[in-house]
C-alpha cells in the first residue's frame, strides 16, 4: 500500500509535552534503505518500542554531498519527526549525517538525538588493533571514525577508504552483480594489504553487502556492524530518561521523500514483507555546486 502524505513543517521544535511520551515512537532515518540495518536491529533489542522510518530517497546518496546540504536535509528531517511525527528519540542511521550534522543539531531539538559513529568506534576497538573502516566519501573526508577511535584507543591503527559506488548499487538492488564483486575487490585491496584484523560498516547500507564482501575478506577479520551498540546505547538513553515503552509496540510506519514503490520494492529482501510506505514531501535543497565531493 503506497500512500501519500504532505505534512506540516515548522520553523521550531518545541518538542513533545505529552503524557504519552513512553508510548511516542522511536525516530529512525538514513538516506534510503541502509537505515533498515539499524531499524532491524532496534527491532530486535527492543521489542516494545514502536519505529518510525524515514529514507530521504529524493535526496541519495548522502555520501558525496556537501556538511550544509547534509544539514538542511537533516533539520528538516528531524523538525518533521518531532512537530509533526511527536517521535521521543531520534536515531541517524547514517554514518554521513553523523559525521557532518550530530554535533550540531543536537542541541537544537529537545529529544535525544543518537548517531552510529561512536558507538561503531567503541565496538571496533574492542575487537581488534589493525581497524580498517569503509564508508561513503563524505565520512571518510571527516576523518571522524578515526579521530573517534583514536579518542578512545590512541595507539590502534585505522585505515579509511572511500567507497562511493556501494549505495548506489545497493539502492539499485545490484548487490550480486558481477560489477558489485569486482568494486569491493578494489575496495578492500588497499586494507587487505595493511592485514588488517577489523573491517567497521562506515555506512548503514553496507551490512547488506556481507554476503558480498565475506567471499573477498579472510575468515580471521572480525566485522563490526555500529547498528548492534546503537540500540544498546537506545536502549540505555530510554532507561535513563524513563521513556522506555512498557506496553505492546505498534507495527513500524515507513515514509520516504522519493518513490514510495521502489523503496518498498527494494527494502522487502530485507524486512521479509512488503512494507506500506508514505511519501512526504520537503522543500528542495539547492545542489551545492562548490562541493569538491560533488561529481
Amino acid at each position: 500500500m503506497v500512500r501519500m502524505s504532505h505534512l506540516p513543517l515548522t520553523s521550531s521544535s518545541a518538542g513533545m509535552a505529552n503524557p504519552g511520551m513512553q508510548q511516542a515512537r522511536i525516530g529512525v532515518f538514513d538516506s534510503g534503505v541502509g537505515g533498515l540495518t539499524v531499524l532491524t536491529e532496534l527491532e530486535r533489542q527492543l521489542p516494545h518500542e514502536s519505529i518510525l522510518y524515514f529514507g530521504d530517497t529524493a535526496n541519495l546518496p548522502y555520501g558525496t554531498r556537501s556538511q550544509a546540504e547534509i544539514l538542511q536535509f537533516v533539520r528538516q528531517i528531524l523538525t518533521w519527526m518531532v512537530d509533526s511525527a511527536g517521535v521521543k528519540m531520534a536515531i541517524m542511521a547514517c554514518n554521513t549525517s553523523s559525521a557532518l550534522a550530530l554535533a550540531a543539531v543536537r542541541s537544537e531539538f529537545n529529544i535525544p538525538v543518537l548517531g552510529v559513529i561512536l558507538p561503531g568506534a567503541q565496538a571496533a576497538v574492542e575487537q581488534g588493533r589493525r581497524i580498517g573502516i569503509i564508508a561513503t566519501p563524505a565520512t571518510v573526508q571527516s576523518d571522524s571514525y578515526r579521530q573517534a577511535i583514536w579518542e578512545i584507543a590512541p595507539t590502534v591503527q585505522v585505515w579509511q577508504v572511500s567507497c562511493p559506488e556501494f549505495v548506489p548499487l545497493i539502492e539499485r538492488n545490484c548487490i550480486r552483480d558481477p560489477y558489485t564483486v569486482k568494486v569491493a575487490q578494489e575496495y578492500l585491496q588497499p586494507l587487505l594489504q595493511q592485514q588488517i584484523d577489523t573491517l567497521v560498516y562506515g555506512c548503514t547500507h553496507y551490512p547488506h553487502l556481507a554476503p558480498v564482501l565475506q567471499t573477498i575478506l579472510p575468515p580471521a577479520v572480525r566485522l563490526v556492524n555500529p547498528a548492534v551498540p546503537v540500540g544498546v546505547a537506545a536502549a540505555q538513553t530510554l532507561q535513563l530518561l524513563k521513556i522506555h515503552n512498557t506496553l505492546a509496540a505498534q507495527p513500524t510506519q515507513f515514509y520516504v521523500s522519493g518513490c514510495p514503490e521502489q523503496f518498498a520494492q527494494v527494502s522487502v529482501q530485507w524486512l521479509g514483507y512488503i512494507p506500506a510506505v508514505e511519501q512526504v514531501s520537503f522543500p528542495a535543497v539547492p545542489v551545492d555546486l562548490t562541493n569538491p565531493l560533488f561529481r
